[in-house]
């Protein structure tokens, strides 16, 4: 299958391999969301050494494995090795010895996996680099894993004979709504966009849940044959997610838990409170291989400072779980088809669509037209406790003005009437009495199909509609 949209990756990589020294590159991103399959298409399988390891394995069943790999990409077998010393004195052997002309790609994948306890894995590793490989003009080493936290502590922010030893990083992130299209024309799927925009809310942009849709079911169909159907290919995603990245999961997955009934986000010591968690470093550690993953967005709101920042969840598949499949009880194979819109679907749309929006801030400014411009994006909440005023999503910009946007999400035009065109002009006349901005502040609508036009939508200085986030 050709590689679908990620450009700038494909470019950073021809960048690699064209570069006149070595080259050590860590790949991150969410595990499914697609490092493999880019690395392994873009060089088309043409590696000088390839190895992915084992998840759950001990130090010996790594080392055979890492030999069956070696022996993959040589003529004469390499005897097992009993230490990691000597499987990577292997490798440099079959890389002395490779007949490949060019650049000699060296793509180790899972790699946090074969750092199993008292292994020595990653004092062989530094030792391969630092007295060789760093030294070859020809190599590209590329490691990969969904992992994250591990790889930032481990290789970014080593303070041992690997500091500052990464030379290239590459985050890879979820697919957009545009590249998901994209993927649905390329598997010939053919859904409407509607149907494109539900999608997204439940299973985000991740390749890998998008390529078991079933062509010939409609999405509802899918929703459910993929998560309530008795054999659901992902109906134990979610505990498989957590426990395959981190290696004591309980407290990430009270954290989530947490922030998914809370969608403006938690500060720090609201997410020790509700999830019941000691006040420790290890919250500080949790929360960032959160963020690491890709499951939680840290963000100000307009005005406060670094240490009152909020954490949000802002993973799709995470999020739905804790809406309709954690503790279900309806036992219903066709629950998405058969499901009526209620209270929690509409809280579960709204939160979603806004996360959708989100996710798309360079469509969104695209559109604005600020494209070029520097901005800085917030929420904004009022200093009232009670009733007090909130806005979706603040992009201050540098042009002496501020959007103002409010973020709803409805199944046809969504109409402004009387009620909420008072709201709407209360928090900006709230929000420039607290803030005391002088900016000029531009009312902003984000909904699903636009806005009805009548005599309060005049009031709107811009809109955006889900096409626009398709650009």
């Amino acid at each position: 299958m050709a590689i679908i949209g990620r450009k700038v990756e494909q470019e950073a990589l021809k960048r690699f391999v064209e570069s006149d020294k070595a080259e050590f590159v860590a790949v991150f991103g969410r595990r499914r969301v697609g490092k493999t399959f880019l690395v392994r298409e873009f060089f088309a399988n043409s590696f000088s050494f390839s190895h992915t390891g084992m998840a759950n394995a001990s130090m010996e069943m790594q080392l055979h494995n890492f030999n069956a790999s070696l022996n993959n990409y040589s003529s004469k077998p390499y005897q097992k090795a009993t230490t990691w010393f000597e499987s990577f004195e292997q490798l440099k052997h079959l890389l002395q010895h490779s007949r490949k002309k060019g650049k000699k790609v060296v793509f180790i994948d899972e790699m946090p996996w074969l750092d199993t306890p008292r292994s020595n894995f990653l004092s062989a590793f530094e030792h391969f680099w630092n007295s060789w490989a760093a030294w070859q003009k020809d190599i590209v080493l590329i490691v990969c894993g969904s992992a994250s936290s591990w790889l930032t502590d481990k290789l970014l922010n080593n303070h041992g004979g690997l500091h500052n030893r990464v030379t290239q990083q590459l985050h890879l992130q979820p697919f957009t709504l545009a590249e998901c299209a994209q993927f649905y024309k390329k598997q010939h799927i053919a859904i409407s966009q509607h149907e494109m925009l539900e999608s997204y809310m439940i299973f985000g942009g991740i390749p890998y849940y998008l390529s078991l849709f079933q062509k010939q079911l409609s999405m509802a169909q899918n929703v459910d044959n993929l998560l309530f159907a008795q054999n659901a290919p992902l109906k134990n995603e979610f505990q498989n997610l957590y426990s395959s990245l981190f290696k004591k999961a309980e407290n990430h997955i009270k954290i989530v838990e947490a922030l998914s009934n809370k969608a403006k986000g938690l500060t720090r010591d609201e997410i020790i409170t509700v999830a019941k968690l000691p006040n420790g470093g290890s919250v500080n550690r949790t929360l960032t291989e959160l963020e690491l993953s890709g499951f939680v967005r840290r963000y100000r709101s307009y005005g406060k400072k670094t240490k009152d920042s909020l954490y949000q969840l802002v993973d799709f598949y995470t999020l739905f779980y804790f809406n309709f499949l954690n503790n279900n009880t309806f036992s219903d194979e066709h629950f998405w088809t058969n499901f009526i819109e209620n209270a929690r679907h509409r809280a579960w749309s709204g939160y979603a669509f806004e996360q959708v929006c989100l996710a798309h801030l360079p469509q969104i400014k695209q559109k604005l037209g600020i494209s070029g411009v520097l901005t800085n994006t917030y929420s904004w909440k009022s200093k009232e406790v009670e009733n007090g005023a909130q806005i979706d999503l603040v992009i201050e910009r540098n042009d002496k003005v501020i959007n103002l946007c409010e973020i709803k999400f409805a199944n046809t035009e969504f109409t402004i009437n009387k009620k909420l065109d008072e709201t709407l002009r209360n928090k900006r006349a709230t929000f420039r009495e607290e803030t005391k901005t002088t900016k000029a502040l531009h009312l902003t609508m984000l909904t699903t199909y636009g806005i009805k036009r009548n005599v309060y939508s005049g009031h709107i200085q811009s809109q955006l509609s889900v096409n626009d986030l398709f650009k």
